[in-house]
């Protein structure tokens, strides 16, 4: 079984005067002229500017800025509930409203409309910085924990990455020698030394080569090993 809630007396308390501090400004409203929903939007309008007023007196001070303006709305907002309340406690003959109460009533909306505008749209103040401390000669250690935190912030250096081996450049591949000329042997002597060839085949039982060619017929190396290309 849930337990029964009892009601806070505080929230109970506001309520109530809520209640009648806002049937009070409506009747002083529509007492100085300001009749159907005019007079009800009247205790709105000044209850509003009470509320913002409060909430930006609480951060200014949370902000550490100066609350003079929020103090001085507030205390005019408090001013115009609190002077509504007294005027209906019949020490005012609402049937008779003076002239000067009639042109408070009118302007008012002008005012709340400023002092609303001014406590949503007022810049902040910026804090005030603290003097530097006098230079005592002396350099201050720095904490443990400062410390730690300067060890933190420092940088380390990347390791060094070596250096990859060069790969061995590729051998170059070898030219080719450019072939000979063909060396041109006059008819004569290729039939000189075929007879030189048999005659070493008959002998040798081999066939000649070239060097053994080139030394019988004393010629160059190319027009031995030519003879001997065409005796092949």
């Amino acid at each position: 079984m849930r337990p029964i809630r009892r009601p806070d007396a505080v929230l109970v308390q506001a309520v109530i005067a809520g209640a009648l501090s806002f049937a009070h400004l409506h009747d002083l409203a529509a007492a100085a002229g300001q009749s159907g929903w005019k007079a009800w939007a009247y205790p709105v309008s000044v209850d509003l500017l009470l509320v913002a007023a409060w909430h930006r007196l609480r951060t200014s001070r949370a902000a550490g800025e100066p609350a003079r303006s929020a103090w001085t709305w507030f205390m005019v907002a408090l001013a115009a509930s609190l002077g509504a309340n007294v005027a209906t406690a019949g020490l005012l003959d609402l049937g008779h409203v003076p002239a000067w109460l009639r042109i408070l009533v009118a302007g008012w909306p002008a005012l709340a409309f400023l002092g609303g505008t001014l406590l949503v749209h007022s810049p902040g103040h910026p804090a005030v910085a603290k003097p530097a401390e006098a230079d005592t000669g002396t350099a201050e250690q720095p904490s443990t924990v400062e410390a730690v935190i300067e060890r933190d912030d420092v940088v380390e250096p990347e390791p060094e990455i070596a250096a990859a081996p060069a790969l061995p450049s590729p051998e170059p591949e070898p030219i080719p020698e450019p072939e000979p000329a063909p060396v041109a042997v006059p008819p004569a002597l290729v039939a000189h030394a075929r007879k030189v060839a048999d005659d070493y085949r008959t002998r040798t039982g081999h066939p000649i080569d070239a060097d053994t060619l080139r030394s019988r017929l004393g010629v160059p190396p190319l027009m031995a090993h030519a003879i001997a290309a065409q005796l092949a």
